[in-house]
């Protein structure tokens, strides 16, 4: 059995899985329109998964998924909400990217102690 999630999975020792799909689904990624019995194909050398759907079905159940709705409005868990990137752009807050999309801004760890 593959397992195939967009989100983080702790105890994940057997069996082959595949974490951190992205663009997740509740952005919208194709994760969101997948249905029990869809054929999944898998490609690990090319880093590569396709839902085995035409891509007139795949626009008829995009446009049946139901509208994001914003549940909190303010705070850390508004600012979380809308400016967390997908896990292939980092899983970090946008707004820490420097001028480079790859590097984040000078000077933002300098006097931090610690490790990576």
């Amino acid at each position: 059995m593959v397992r195939i999630s967009d989100a983080r999975m702790s105890g994940t020792a057997y069996g082959t899985a595949i974490l951190h799909v992205s663009p997740e689904a509740a952005a919208g990624g194709p994760l969101a329109c997948v249905r029990t019995g869809d054929m999944i194909e898998l490609d690990v050398a090319e880093r590569r998964l396709d839902i085995l759907v035409s891509p007139e079905e795949m626009e008829e159940r995009r446009a049946a998924l139901p509208p994001r709705v914003e549940s909190h409005t303010r705070g850390y868990r508004a600012m979380f909400g809308r400016s967390v990137e997908q896990a292939h752009q980092g899983c970090d807050f946008g707004f820490l990217r420097g001028s480079n999309a790859d590097t984040l801004p000078e000077g933002l760890f300098e006097g931090w102690v610690g490790g990576w």
